[in-house]
């Protein structure tokens, strides 16, 4: 099919971006300032995408049961704070992660294909990053190289690099031996998505990357100026670590195509020895004690616990429901890290309490990067932190390890009500328009 990139139109348009993009980003920059949390990013990605983009960043599998539980469970978690605790702000968020210190206790998960939210892409997270000190991580299927991140992280900047187990053995070694030359300290393999989830909104809206240019695809661009003109002004995007000569197909295809979904726990044995020593070997999509023993006994040496953000088997259990049961089983001194369902600063600090070292947040970066680039994620961030020094200060507890210590008496579950879900993650919250 004869495409706008493989005419080279973007070679042309490229020249007008620099008149024509902020013209076209008013309304969108004038939405991000107005954003003061994560629910009002999320609308101003919805009004900057096309559907069928905004659908494949908010959706979760099958009826998201699971994505919503992932949300929900934080709000069954009260908060009985301390008072007259004697602290005045900022507050001191810096801990250790991975053997780095990091300045705020949470990061951006790995995600795949950031260039289709926004050109920046990868280098808009990777900047963000470093602007805050706090952990980098690499999808294997990122629209960004290994290179290209090393010139804005340098050696010593804490970056992991997400792996899945492909049918193709050498492209893993090659993946692995690449991510270490270019400073990538650590490893986390990915083994929740080993079959790829029923995602019906993407199904619905008819999702592939590159666009089809369907009459239904063309209505979405023509309604997501913005957008629209950076994927047209800008090169095709392509999965860089991979096959950098192949433009990006759809992902479910694409993975499908070259994930091995019968591997095992002695694959995984495998893929610790030949991480080797480097660094931090992290093992993701963790759900249940008995499993996070296993992985430790085969060579891991972080648990994350995950259920990929409900979009891989719905009606998995809360990933902040499962979490004190796995530290529990895995004692005091393995470092965990939790995601799914993080819309708050609160629930960072619940999510530290209950046991984890970190917190790993996905949507709320990636609505900040779809509604404008570096400046959204930034944002993201700048709100996550803000709300995170006040709930620690509310609570009483002046640093990370404060919270971690006294946890289980600052943070106990009640049951749930039916006004629980009734808060800004789900409302307009007041967004102008």
């Amino acid at each position: 099919m004869l495409t706008p990139h493989k005419l080279g139109l973007h070679n042309l348009l490229k020249f007008l971006s620099p008149v024509l993009r902020p013209v076209l980003n008013i309304p969108t920059k004038r939405r991000l300032e107005n954003a003061v949390n994560i629910a009002d990013l999320r609308l101003c990605a919805e009004k900057r995408l096309p559907r069928m983009i905004f659908g494949y960043l908010d959706t979760g599998s099958d009826d998201e049961i699971s994505l919503r539980r992932n949300k929900d469970a934080y709000t069954q978690y009260d908060m009985h704070f301390k008072v007259l605790a004697g602290l005045s702000p900022p507050l001191d968020l810096s801990t250790k992660l991975f053997g780095s210190k990091v300045d705020i206790p949470f990061f951006a998960s790995p995600s795949a294909g950031n260039r289709m939210f926004h050109h920046e892409g990868e280098l808009a997270v990777a900047e963000v990053s470093k602007t805050n000190n706090s952990v980098y991580c690499l999808s294997t299927v990122s629209t960004t190289s290994f290179e290209q991140i090393s010139q804005v992280l340098d050696h010593q900047h804490p970056k992991v690099f997400q792996v899945y187990v492909w049918k193709n053995v050498d492209l893993i070694k090659e993946l692995l031996g690449r991510a270490k030359k270019q400073g990538f300290s650590s490893m986390a393999l990915t083994v929740d998505g080993a079959w790829y989830g029923n995602r019906e909104r993407d199904i619905r809206n008819g999702f592939t990357i590159p666009p089809a240019y369907t009459m239904s695809q063309i209505g979405q661009a023509l309604r997501a100026p913005a957008w629209s003109w950076d994927f047209l002004s800008n090169p095709a995007i392509r999965y860089a670590l991979i096959r950098e000569d192949l433009p990006a197909e759809n992902i479910s295809n694409f993975v499908n195509s070259l994930l091995n979904p019968s591997f095992s726990w002695k694959d995984a044995e495998w893929l610790c020895k030949e991480w080797g020593d480097e660094g931090p070997r992290i093992i993701k999509g963790i759900c249940r004690p008995e499993d996070a023993i296993k992985a430790l006994n085969c060579g891991f040496s972080h648990i994350w616990v995950s259920n990929h953000g409900g979009r891989q088997l719905d009606t998995s259990p809360a990933t902040i429901d499962v979490l004190p049961a796995i530290r529990k089983a895995v004692g005091p001194n393995v470092e965990i890290i939790v995601d799914g369902g993080i819309q708050r600063g609160t629930d960072i600090a619940k999510a530290l309490a209950l046991g984890a070292d970190g917190v790993a947040i996905g949507k709320p970066y990636l609505y900040g990067l779809s509604a404008g680039g570096r400046q959204g994620v930034d944002k993201a961030f700048q709100i996550l932190r803000r709300e995170l020094d006040r709930a620690m200060g509310l609570l009483g507890v002046g640093t990370i390890e404060e919270l971690k210590v006294e946890g289980s008496s600052l943070i106990r579950r009640r049951p749930m009500s039916g006004r629980d879900s009734m808060g800004a993650r789900y409302s307009k919250a007041g967004l102008v328009s």
